[in-house]
């Protein structure tokens, strides 16, 4: 066993703040925009939401999207899931959202935001349950609306507790004890596969029922139930009955209102995105009670048979006989939208006459849209149609030139809305300045942060690059270990580069009984010679080839995190999070020993990382949560004073003319939440964050090895932010 002295930390303290200017790194897309709104009366006005990345507000003059929730904390971050947004028909200034990312018993209760300047600044209120931003449904809606005659007067369906109402711009809220399907919206998860509640999952209102200045008397509401879950009020929502001669066996997702005051509703036997594998369209005609099923399916010979859904339905504004729908998981031959002139009763695929536009996202071009859970057309300019996907947004400019035989043209329109879930970066001192590892599209180089590029080169071609490392001595070498939504027995889950990440080469094969609970993890020694690598809750493995032959590593926790030094081939590190044990290896990482006096346990939930400096040899850092920021070097641990809480770290260039590397940290520095930056080794720290740029709860976060100050964040949906010091 090695001895290690616990040194006592030295006083320490927050001295102030530093401006900083925060950007994305450009991904372009990434992520599941679950919804979009467009203003019915000012022109370029709209919303989108996501869910996991929070609201956007799109700014039409700049071409891009601009975030409205970036200022959620650590303490909120539940909150960055959106699962409704509702816009004031009758004042474009007010903007609503119905925040909550999870319903689970971890998840603290979900808010109303609102706001009187489109999103600027938000006041909160909050609701007495949970909301589900990122659980089944979430592109079902708008389960938030305000009434179009009345702006006082907002309701909100619930995934597990009813309808809701306020009578005062959303600032009060009270359970509709009246409407019918409580008991219905409480257990309509029970069909689905999860067993996830869906509950009601959209209010309509039929503005031409009232007059403005008081409420809309007739209005609708439906639950995700396939025992026909659309309802009807008549005065203002005091009373309701189901709607007479509805559709049974699908639930609804999705209902608009034309121009002739019928409502078109989309349905589909799941409430996706996971799984829908039925569907239909149907046309509600209230002056008569009359429904008519318009499913595209019903005219198009190559949609015959189940086997998907339908995700949303939109109608123009002006011309209530054009029509779009979109299928939803109908992988073969692929999702499309479909359009009709003459309301429904014949339509046309789009795709096939359409081109699409990737440069400002050049990976796209090797995706295929899908998870289209909202289709909308502009209500100012009936070419532009939007339709949302798994990893962005599409925006066409000439939809109508498909009434002339032409073709039409979408653009990737998704500029600023990065959201995406970084689960790893790292900033080599050479080559580019980051390289990520990303859920759902791999992984990027990124050789500018300005400007968006290609995935990693297949192959091997994950679905989420889940840990990365750079030899610390030939830092153009790197490996990553890698995930797949669909296991495939041929694709090895670790590969390295020679090239900074330009290129990848699979390991030749993974090592024996190498399962485990969590994600994966691998680490490089310094020389590039061996590579540690595990299945998180399995054994640990080392092999000296690429995966030609491995080994079994002895003496970690399978629970234990580890590193390599940067400049000691023979030197490892470990660190046990459930017993607060930490372990070096002088061998290479064949073996490890116990060294004396560890931190105290942690916690298995524990998902930090240790950090070798890359300034001196024989020191590692890590974030140890409540125990604090530890720095572990020369036979010593030290607790870094004046952090309290520690929830993640990283390094990054020194100061000119120091050779102590920037550390950064996100956490409690003096009893202050936030993310901090020191350059004397932890003596001193600025806090370098504002309120206005919290970014929710990031997951890791690393200082650029070159350029001091530098900062990136991998947030929790927000995609990578990274900081500069502001001039």
């Amino acid at each position: 066993m090695l001895l290690l002295v616990l040194a006592p930390a030295i006083a320490g303290a927050a001295e102030g703040t530093t401006p900083y200017r925060w950007r994305n790194v450009a991904i372009g897309g990434g992520g599941f925009v679950t919804g979009i709104e467009f203003h019915p009366t000012e022109r370029d006005l709209a919303y989108a939401r996501t869910d996991v990345g929070g609201a956007y507000r799109w700014d039409a003059a700049a071409r891009r999207w601009i975030p409205l929730t970036d200022w959620i904390g650590h303490a909120d971050a539940n909150l960055m899931g959106i699962e409704s947004i509702a816009i004031d028909p009758s004042d474009p200034g007010r903007v609503y959202l119905a925040a909550g990312t999870y319903t689970h018993e971890r998840a603290g209760n979900g808010a109303i935001l609102r706001s009187l300047d489109r999103g600027a600044t938000f006041e909160r209120r909050d609701l007495p349950f949970k909301l589900g931003g990122n659980e089944l449904g979430r592109g079902n809606g708008e389960r938030l609306a305000v009434d179009p005659n009345d702006g006082r007067v907002l309701f909100l369906g619930s995934r597990a507790h009813g309808l809701w109402h306020s009578e005062d711009h959303g600032a009060r809220w009270k359970r509709v004890d009246a409407f019918p399907a409580l008991a219905t919206a409480e257990s309509a998860g029970a069909s689905n596969w999860r067993k996830q509640s869906i509950g009601i999952v959209f209010v309509q209102f039929d503005p031409a029922s009232g007059a403005a200045g008081a409420p809309t008397p007739v209005m609708y509401a439906a639950v995700s139930s396939r025992e026909g879950g659309l309802f009807r009020s008549r005065d203002a929502g005091s009373t309701w009955e189901p709607v007479p001669g509805q559709p049974t066996g699908l639930r609804p997702n999705h209902m608009v209102r034309d121009a002739r005051g019928d409502f078109l509703l989309s349905y589909g036997d799941e409430p996706g995105p996971d799984r829908m594998n039925n569907g239909a369209v149907w046309r509600y005609s209230p002056a008569s009670g009359a429904w008519a099923d318009i499913t595209p399916a019903a005219q198009s010979t190559d949609l015959e048979g189940d086997g998907f859904g339908w995700g949303a339905v939109a109608v123009d504004a002006q011309n209530p006989d054009v029509v779009v729908a979109t299928t939803f998981n109908r992988w073969a031959p692929r999702d499309d939208i479909y359009r009709s002139t003459d309301g429904g009763r014949s339509w046309s695929p789009v795709f096939e006459r359409s081109e699409f536009d990737h440069s400002a996202s050049p990976w796209t071009a090797q995706a295929k849209p899908h998870w289209m859970a909202d289709i909308e057309i502009d209500p100012h300019d009936p070419d532009r149609v939007l339709f949302v996907t798994g990893y962005g947004l599409w925006a066409s400019r000439d939809m109508s030139a498909m009434d002339g035989g032409g073709t039409v043209h979408w653009i990737f329109d998704d500029a600023g809305l990065d959201e995406t879930v970084p689960l790893d970066l790292i900033s080599p001192p050479e080559g580019a300045p980051l390289v990520s590892g990303l859920g759902d599209i791999d992984g990027f180089r990124h050789d500018d942060l300005t400007r968006t590029t290609t995935q990693f080169a297949r192959p091997p071609r994950y679905s989420n690059t889940e840990s990365l490392d750079y030899a610390g001595q030939q830092p153009s070498l790197l490996v990553r270990a890698g995930h797949l939504h669909h296991p495939d027995p041929a694709i090895v889950r670790a590969a390295y580069s020679r090239d900074g990440g330009s290129t990848w080469t699979a390991f030749t094969r993974e090592p024996p009984a190498s399962e485990g609970e969590g994600r994966l993890a691998i680490a490089v020694s310094a020389d590039g010679g061996r590579v540690i690598w595990q299945a998180r809750g399995g054994p640990h493995w080392i092999t000296d080839n690429h995966g030609g032959r491995w080994q079994k590593v002895r003496g970690l926790p399978t629970s234990a995190v580890f590193a390599a030094d940067r400049f000691q081939p023979a030197l490892w590190y470990g660190f046990d999070p459930v017993s607060g044990k930490l372990f070096v290896s002088g061998d290479g990482g064949v073996a490890f020993e116990e060294a004396d006096g560890g931190v105290g346990a942690v916690g298995d939930w524990f998902r930090g990382e240790l950090l070798p400096s890359s300034e001196n040899t024989g020191v590692v850092y890590f974030a140890a949560s409540w125990r604090g920021l530890m720095r572990w070097g020369g036979g010593q641990l030290e607790r870094l004073p004046g952090v309290e809480n520690a929830f993640v770290a990283g390094l990054g260039a020194p100061k000119p003319g120091s050779t102590t590397p920037a550390i950064f940290v996100h956490g409690q520095v003096d009893g202050a939440g936030g993310l901090y930056r020191s350059d004397d080794g932890g003596r001193h720290w600025l806090r370098i964050d504002d309120a206005q740029h919290r970014f929710g709860k990031p997951r890791m976060l690393t200082g650029d090895a070159r350029v001091h100050g530098r900062v990136y964040l991998a947030t929790g949906g927000r995609g990578i932010i990274y900081g500069e010091p502001t001039p």
